[in-house]
């Protein structure tokens, strides 16, 4: 309430100013100008860390002009056209205040010379157009170090507050889809969304500061913005059709808005979620071309049709089943000329009237396997197959067991055209087409349609 009396002081000093000078409320008119009106500062130390710490502005380098924390552009501007001093990759410093506090301190114990390049401007120029810019990069080991501790220190900052989220079943929140209210921890409505709305803004554990980020994407909402594209609609309703039709319930991963809700966006230097999943593709593909040759690969042991005898390969196996089952598979597969696929159906065929305790020589059924083996290497029926037609079906085609190592074992190269040959199957020559005219006239086709034409 002082200015409204200095003022009136003012004013009645003014009236007076012919006279002596009279005063009013006894304040001159030379003392009413140099009275406070707005609150004053002291000026901070240059250099100091601690005193602008806390504030959300951040000063210059060089002199006492300070600019608000969103504002950081104004303050590169600044010193680029007073002091002709440029930052390189700004993006890559992870807090700008702590960057700018410290070099502010250095640059008043040592020449500016001494830290940054110096780009001269117009060098082919006459002397007085030319200009020397400052360059302060992480070319300089200091301002790497700087970079890279300020960029740990924010990582552990980051990490810490995401426990805290994590840990905190205070949590309070609102669907924005449904208006569904959620207590205790943060994701359980993420989770919601995700499964209730089909809104899916990642894993819980992969997001930091939550309350921020869900109140920006309600803001957007609230503007009738699409999350996805972006657009702005005239209503909720016509907002909400949109985002269902068009499958618009996710956000836009182009907005780097988005970027410092995610933790993996805090993990190296100057690089985005893109870049870093980018580099894990290409190790992927880098890892594809590796030297394998060392690689010692287990064998897979295949298994006797009667018990439970293992062999890696099956020339082993075809010894075992032969000497403590006389069955020859091999012999049986000369003998009868069987070709890899009738090998298939006979393995098959054996397999599952084995797994059904059925004796495939005189069809008797037992109560166990073993009373089976018995049986049939007492009557010497394991060496006495039904006939081809009752084993020889396509349903021998699949296999009883479907890790049945056996039937990858089975040869194949032992000539299937003697074996063609011994069961009378006539071996497909292809036609002749260079008369073309003449084979169309020959064909049985034609005899078969005609036939059909002097039925009907």
């Amino acid at each position: 309430m002082a200015a409204p009396e200095t003022q009136g002081a003012a004013a009645g000093g003014e009236e007076d100013c012919e006279g002596n000078h009279s005063e009013a409320g006894g304040v001159s008119y030379e003392d009413s100008k140099d009275c406070i009106l707005e609150p004053l500062s002291l000026p901070e130390s240059p250099g100091g860390t601690t005193a602008l710490e806390g504030s959300p502005s951040v000063p210059c380098i060089f002199c006492e002009e300070h600019f608000p924390m969103d504002e950081q552009d104004k303050l590169l501007k600044h010193m680029i056209i007073e002091h002709k001093m440029v930052i390189a990759d700004v993006k890559l410093v992870a807090d700008f205040q702590r960057y700018i506090l410290y070099w502010r301190k250095r640059f008043t114990e040592q020449p500016i010379t001494d830290f940054c390049s110096v780009i001269r401007i117009n060098s082919t120029g006459p002397l007085e157009e030319q200009d020397n810019y400052f360059l302060l990069c992480d070319v300089l080991p200091e301002d790497r170090l700087l970079r890279e501790e300020l960029q740990k220190q924010r990582l552990k900052e980051i990490l810490e507050q995401q426990q805290q989220e994590r840990n905190d079943n205070s949590f309070h929140g609102i669907c924005m889809f449904c208006n569904e209210e959620f207590f205790g921890n943060r994701s359980v409505l993420l989770n919601h969304m995700a499964r209730e709305h089909a809104f899916n803004i990642g894993l819980p554990d992969n997001i930091v500061n939550c309350n921020e980020f869900l109140c920006t994407l309600q803001k957007k909402l609230d503007n009738l913005q699409c999350l996805y594209c972006e657009k702005t609609f005239r209503d909720k309703n016509t907002l909400k059709d949109h985002m269902r039709k068009k499958q618009h319930r996710r956000i836009n991963p182009k907005n780097r808005e988005y970027d410092q809700f995610y933790v993996i966006n805090y993990l190296e230097l100057g690089k985005s979620w893109e870049e870093v999943q980018l580099e894990d593709d290409r190790e992927l593909l880098d890892h594809q071309e590796d030297d394998w040759s060392d690689w010692e690969e287990r064998p897979d042991s295949a298994v006797c049709l009667f018990c439970e005898k293992q062999a890696e390969t099956i020339e082993k196996l075809c010894v075992h089943m032969e000497d403590a089952h006389e069955f020859d598979l091999l012999r049986i597969k000369s003998e009868l000329g069987l070709n890899f696929y009738q090998q298939v159906k006979l393995v098959n065929f054996i397999r599952r009237q084995i797994h059904q305790c059925r004796c495939y020589g005189c069809h008797v059924k037992f109560k166990s396997k073993a009373e089976l083996r018995t049986h049939m290497e007492e009557a010497k029926h394991t060496s006495l197959l039904p006939e081809r037609k009752t084993w020889d079906q396509p349903e021998y085609y699949f296999p009883t067991y479907e890790n049945d190592t056996l039937l990858c074992t089975l040869s194949d190269s032992e000539s299937d055209l003697t074996a063609q040959e011994q069961n009378g199957n006539i071996t497909i020559i292809s036609e002749d087409t260079s008369k073309l005219h003449a084979l169309k006239q020959s064909s049985i086709l034609n005899q078969l349609l005609l036939q059909e034409g002097l039925k009907n």
